[in-house]
């Protein structure tokens, strides 16, 4: 397992559409312990292929409850309404006010290649939605209310 280096707002490989994966091989196990491995290192909740410059449809997702492998996800649900802070490791040091669906159903292949739905509310939800968007080119910072602030805290 090893970290992979965060690609950052400003990088072309996060505006470009993932390709689906077929087929689990050796590389891509490997690349999904990376990337948990990542998202641990750098306190995220999740993170996408993209973000460590790979363009296939693999998220890993962990809000505290452990991880969440997802291969080719799709949202089959959404309903309701949270209004909330948002940010993102390719945009280190910013958030912002976003609004995102309270509850989604989402569709995905786990590590076997087999296929199974999850259900998510609150922050589970709005970790789908945001990890999956990276999978066809964005950054929430499309749907952010108002203005980015700076997430720089001073220690004390």
């Amino acid at each position: 397992m090893a970290i992979r280096k965060i690609r950052e707002i400003g990088d072309e490989v996060l505006t470009k559409v993932c390709k689906e994966v077929t087929k689990m091989t050796p590389r891509t196990t490997e690349l999904i312990d990376d990337m948990l491995e990542t998202m641990y290192e750098a306190m995220g909740v999740g993170l996408a292929a993209p973000q460590v410059g790979i363009l296939k449809r693999i998220v890993v997702i962990d809000i505290g409850e452990g991880p969440v492998v997802m291969i080719n996800p799709r949202i089959v649900e959404s309903s309701g309404e949270q209004t909330g802070e948002e940010g993102c490791l390719s945009v280190p040091g910013k958030s912002g006010i976003v609004t995102r669906p309270n509850y989604v159903k989402a569709v995905a292949l786990d590590e076997d290649m087999k296929e199974y739905e999850i259900e998510g509310e609150g922050l589970m939800a709005r970790a789908i939605c945001h990890e999956l968007e990276h999978l066809d080119g964005h950054l929430y910072i499309e749907k952010v209310e108002g203005e980015l602030h700076s997430t720089e805290y001073e220690e004390a």
